[in-house]
């Protein structure tokens, strides 16, 4: 699919031309007046007095009407792709690791596009309409930007069927594999592209993965939602032990491998509820060195926000008495609808990785919140 060669126009209302103009790329169905139809792709966007405001992404079964790609009137095609990703990519080149975020969406200027390398491989997520309309000239820019081995789409986010798109997972070019060995600062791990979660792995973590491993004393260890145990990899360097827990047989299953790939075998895998092991251990009165919650986002929507918030202060409050006196307390949440603000009411702020770029006026960049903690008396 590809852009067609008449550039289509929309209209739009002054409120939805004050929010480009004030950065954030987004302008919703309420602020459009004239449409083009029912097709989706790249138009021509102006204000009611036909001033040029932009280019933008077009979907229109979605709430988020358009996207901003340009201001410009320059041609949107294969040759602006692998420019616009390559310039994306320069900003990562000096990070130390083979899997990490090429392309951040929004946060890099190029909305619903999201582009992942795992070493020579490149997987990738199209998250609009009017980005998969245009699928093969992204395509060709990604492979003269990225030149992979091998491209891989996992369109099968549940953001794409608020844009009336299938999900599914498709090889678009070359071989990826099922599972890709990579390196993280001085740990290895296997990556799943097909079959992990987002799209192999947790990426996103990688900056607070090594920070916690510098901070963390040479006691015991205790990672919870562990998921492939990537942050319990890191602390089993430091630490004398650590117990890593999930819900998921088979995602322990996977930290196990990742364990033997790096000769550590002073992880304990345990398969429970991490609400459950955390009231199991303060009953136990058991004390740790360092404590990561990474659980998953409690607040799918704004109707789940107050039992979400709910959620997050038992988990940190009973970690927190887990903790051995200069203890160290990594927790985060990857909860959209809990805002930094709210988050921030318990904790001090960090968040995602670089590779994983926030725009301040632009809050759906900066999902992710944290903050290392220290206990003292």
């Amino acid at each position: 699919m590809t852009a067609t060669a008449a550039v289509r126009t929309v209209i739009v209302s002054a409120k939805g031309a004050a929010r480009w103009q004030a950065g954030h790329p987004w302008i919703y169905r309420t602020d459009v007046y004239d449409e083009p139809g029912d097709t989706p792709g790249i138009v021509a966007v102006t204000d009611r007095r036909g001033r040029h405001l932009g280019q933008a992404l077009y979907s229109p079964k979605s709430e988020i009407r358009l996207r901003l790609l340009t201001r410009g009137r320059e041609a949107i095609d294969a040759a602006w792709w692998g420019e616009r990703i390559a310039t994306a990519a320069a900003r990562r080149a000096e990070l130390a690791a083979t899997a990490f975020r090429v392309v951040h969406a929004e946060g890099d200027g190029l909305p619903s596009l999201v582009v992942d390398r795992y070493g020579p491989h490149v997987v990738a997520q199209l998250l609009s309409a009017g980005l998969e309309q245009v699928r093969d000239d992204v395509l060709a820019g990604m492979g003269a930007a990225l030149a992979p081995e091998g491209i891989l789409l996992r369109n099968d986010s549940a953001i794409r069927r608020h844009e009336g798109l299938p999900l599914e997972v498709t090889l678009a070019y070359g071989e990826v594999p099922k599972v890709v060995e990579v390196m993280e600062g001085d740990v290895r791990y296997a990556a799943a592209p097909w079959t992990g979660q987002k799209t192999g792995a947790f990426l996103d973590q990688r900056e607070n993965r090594v920070l916690v491993s510098e901070h963390a004393g040479p006691g015991r260890a205790l990672d919870l939602f562990t998921y492939h145990g990537s942050f319990a990899l890191h602390l089993a360097r430091r630490a004398a032990a650590v117990v890593a827990v999930d819900s998921s047989a088979e995602a322990l299953a996977r930290g196990q491998e990742n364990a033997t790939l790096n000769g550590l075998s002073n992880i304990t895998w345990r398969e429970a509820n991490a609400f459950d092991v955390l009231r199991e251990l303060e009953r136990r009165d058991e004390r740790f060195g360092t404590v990561v919650l990474d659980p998953p986002a409690f607040a799918k929507s704004k109707q789940s926000l107050v039992r979400a918030l709910a959620g997050y202060k038992e988990i940190n409050l009973r970690a927190m008495r887990l903790l051995e006196p200069g203890g160290v307390l990594f927790t985060c949440s990857c909860s959209y609808h809990v805002n930094r603000s709210v988050f921030l009411d318990m904790i001090a702020d960090t968040g995602a990785g670089r590779d994983h770029p926030e725009i301040v006026n632009v809050p759906e960049t900066g999902y992710l919140k944290g903050a290392l903690l220290r206990a003292v008396d």
